[in-house]
């Protein structure tokens, strides 16, 4: 019978046969890490309000935000995927999201349309902020996360211009 800890034996460990002996997988993995807790909590915010928005534009916003939903949750998964496999493990349960995220609460309850596009459009430009700068940090580091991580920025970046695109007033 396996014990309990019998996990730890079983973790990917960076070899010259899978390419990743130099790679200082501490940094990169805490790098990976706080992206997963960024973009979890967006797809959770994004669910959140594509189930509380009200308001004028409520299908537009509603429908939006079920892509924005689909697109962090798919980004989180190559993130998580992406650590791992340099013998980085994750932790994406909810207590570690929500203790961990530097996003500010989203707001219980029913939110106008207006407010949820002001409140998501502010939340993907933070993280656009912090990826950017573990763009930046994983350079030398790891090319191949860095390479993620300016694709996870490419999609933030589009949802924000997205986002921001409707608080424009005609």
């Amino acid at each position: 019978m396996a014990s309990k800890s019998s996990t730890s034996q079983n973790v990917i460990r960076p070899t010259a046969a899978n390419g990743l002996k130099d790679v200082d997988v501490s940094a990169v993995g805490t790098d990976l890490q706080d992206t997963l807790v960024e973009l979890t909590d967006l797809h959770l915010r994004a669910k959140q309000a594509h189930w509380n928005v009200v308001g004028r534009h409520f299908r537009q916003v509603h429908l939006h935000l079920d892509e924005l939903t689909e697109e962090t949750r798919n980004a989180a998964d190559l993130v998580a995927e992406r650590a791992v496999s340099i013998g980085y493990p994750v932790d994406g349960r909810p207590s570690t999201v929500a203790k961990s995220t530097p996003l500010p609460e989203f707001p219980a309850g029913q939110v106008i349309d207006d407010e949820v596009v002001s409140l998501i459009t502010e939340a993907l430009a933070d993280v656009c902020g912090t990826v950017r700068k573990r763009v930046e940090h994983t350079e030398e580091l790891d090319p191949a996360t860095q390479d993620l991580l300016i694709n996870v920025l490419q999609t933030l970046e589009k949802q924000h211009w997205m986002f921001a695109a409707q608080k424009v007033e005609s």
